[in-house]
């Protein structure tokens, strides 16, 4: 092993103690997710434990077996040891299936739970914490962590409880049978534990650097297959290889680093182990000559020589598999344990009827990760039920942070929010995003079929419902048009549809669940004048009777308008409908100059086209 290879030091090892007692009590969380299923761990641990005490008569039966052909006695002796011997086989045999199958399960059953659980909580914590994380990172997290913990609970748990039996068990047999010989054996023990706990931590802080590698890995593939077609389009295929390529090897390096410690750990338990069998040989066989032992007895003591040995080495290298289990374990459960900023308040309040009338009041607002650089500036807004204001501006003016203020992916700094009179911050959640729909200007489709998609709002629509949404949202003729109709498979974020054939259907979804609010998101900027009459005449249906904020950069989209909110370096500098706001002369009228606000349509993003054909 080269001086490489050795880690550097960890800056938190006086607090080690206390770190590995809170990654034991993060390990014991574990046993919460076997609660439910604590008859089958029941029986998997019964059988667990039989086995192993049944796997300590075999060397009483090798002592028998020997002293009776030594003896030179009858054969019936004999006999009676390995008939005896063939039915504690097979009774080993079945607790050895009931104990593998049981704590297989056992380990897939907790993985899933737990790949649920963390999962759910992961789609329930606020934007502001996923600016500050990487996706593929952590899907990495969810994929190889658990897969640490399914090892834990499905394998070496059972190996580290079989293994302490047999530990025990094999040096209560050894004392009865020679406490001489097994005080010898056992001079070895010391050096052996403390050889552990010094590889065990070297491992352990090697272990988290291996997955730290991984987890960026993991990160950069989600980040090039998610940005495919600018990967594409910039003729970068070979330098993102690389790029992955550099971070594969760092993490191979680590992981050789890991495998020369580990190695050199398992070479020194098993020298420990085989020093002891030698000395046991060399006593043991000075008292056969003595006669002070039997021949079986020396043999049986062999035999539970091996087993003890064997048990401390399994023992010794669980102990590193453990710690990084640990390691695993907490950041999963730092993920369970996170407190959404954004939640339900305790005692919430019900969301009236009404209209859909928005209110923002003296609204101040900075994101967490720029909290230095305010976004909305004592913001003042009104919006009466069933009214359609524009929101206009430049780049940064605070356009889109209005609507995600509205939706409560973020609170206030300062000011309120109210919906029917009531704060946001006041009703639950799921109450106050179902009163809305958005439609924005890259619509998220999944890769389902259209009608999974159409129905994402309501699980339960029929088909007549989203037939007949889709429809009003002139998606149905092209739906149908499709050889598989509404279950046609779009791909990933719908790459089998046009832009005009996915807006029409995220107006589809919007109709479906009918809410009181509706929020359009640059909805049409990105399509050609045939697909944008469509789209216009679908949102025209979408938005009857119903509040909407639109946030626009088509001039036929403002100019539709009840009123247009001019919003310059976060404050509303102009409110008015378009004749109006032109004849000012002001920002509104230098927007529509400079093309910021232009009824010249972007290139669609890609055509229409059959799955069937794709």
């Amino acid at each position: 092993m080269s001086q490489d290879d050795v880690p550097a030091a960890d800056p938190d090892l006086d607090a080690e103690e206390p770190r590995n007692r809170k990654r034991l009590a993060v390990l014991w969380r574990l046993t919460a997710l076997l609660e439910p299923h604590g008859g089958r761990f029941a029986v998997a641990v019964l059988a667990l434990m039989s086995a192993s005490l049944l796997s300590l008569v075999y060397p009483w039966a090798a002592k028998e077996a020997v002293d009776a052909g030594i003896s030179g006695g009858s054969t019936a002796r004999l006999d009676g040891v390995i008939a005896f011997i063939v039915v504690v086989f097979i009774v080993h045999a079945v607790l050895v299936w009931i104990r593998h199958y049981s704590m297989s399960w056992l380990g897939e059953r907790v993985v899933a739970d737990l790949r649920a659980l963390v999962f759910d909580r992961i789609l329930r914590l606020p934007l502001g914490w996923f600016h500050e994380r990487r996706t593929g990172e952590l899907v990495g997290r969810l994929a190889s962590d658990v897969t640490v913990v399914e090892g834990v609970v499905g394998t070496e748990l059972s190996m580290a409880l079989r293994n302490g039996i047999q530990l025990v068990g094999g040096i209560v047999l050894l004392f009865i049978t020679d406490p001489r010989l097994t005080a010898l054996m056992l001079a070895v023990v010391p050096p052996l534990v403390i050889a552990t706990m010094f590889f065990g931590r070297a491992i352990r802080r090697m272990s988290k650097g291996v997955q730290d590698e991984l987890a960026k890995v993991s990160g950069h593939v989600q980040e090039s297959l998610g940005a495919i077609h600018t990967v594409q389009a910039f003729v970068r295929e070979q330098k993102e290889a690389e790029r992955y390529k550099v971070g594969v090897e760092a993490a191979f390096q680590r992981a050789l680093s890991l495998a020369r410690w580990r190695s050199s750990f398992f070479s020194a338990a098993t020298l420990a182990g085989y020093i002891a069998i030698a000395s046991v040989a060399w006593l043991g066989g000075r008292a056969l000559i003595r006669g002070d032992i039997s021949p079986g007895e020396l043999t049986s003591f062999f035999i539970y020589t091996f087993i003890v040995a064997g048990a401390l080495a399994e023992l010794a290298s669980l102990w590193g598999s453990l710690q990084r289990a640990a390691g695993a374990t907490e950041r999963l459960f730092a993920i369970v344990d996170t407190v959404p900023e954004l939640r339900d308040p305790i005692d919430p309040r019900p969301l009236p009827a009404g209209g859909g009338a928005i209110r923002f009041e003296h609204v101040d607002f900075a994101y967490p990760s720029r909290a230095d650089h305010p976004v909305l500036r004592d913001f003042d807004l009104d919006v009466a039920p069933g009214e359609v204001v524009a929101l206009v501006g430049p780049s940064g003016a605070g356009k889109t942070t209005v609507l995600q203020l509205l939706l409560r992916f973020f609170d206030v700094d300062r000011g309120r929010v109210t919906i029917e009179g009531v704060d946001v911050r006041e009703l639950r959640l799921g109450e106050l995003r179902r009163a809305t729909a958005m439609v924005a200007q890259e619509p998220v489709l999944f890769a389902g079929t259209l009608r999974d998609n159409i129905a994402y709002g309501r699980d339960h629509a029929t088909d007549a419902e989203i037939e007949r949404v889709a429809a009003l949202a002139n998606a149905h003729d092209f739906i149908t048009a499709f050889s598989r109709g509404y279950q046609t498979v779009i791909g990933e974020r719908g790459v089998k549809l046009s832009g005009g054939q996915k807006q029409r259907i995220a107006i589809a979804r919007a109709l479906l669940v009918d809410p009181r609010i509706l929020i359009l998101d640059e909805a049409t900027s990105n399509l050609d004048a045939g697909s944008e009459a469509l789209v216009q005449e679908a949102l025209a249906r979408l938005m009857k009777g119903r509040t909407t904020l639109v946030v626009a950069h088509r001039l036929s989209t403002v100019r539709d308008a009840d009123r247009i909110i001019v919003l310059d370096g976060g404050r509303v500098a102009e409110r008015g409908r378009h004749a109006e706001l032109m004849a000012r002369g002001g920002i509104y009228k230098r927007l529509v100059e400079h093309q910021v606000i232009t009824d010249e349509p972007d290139p669609e993003h890609a055509p229409a086209r059959d799955d069937d054909a794709a």
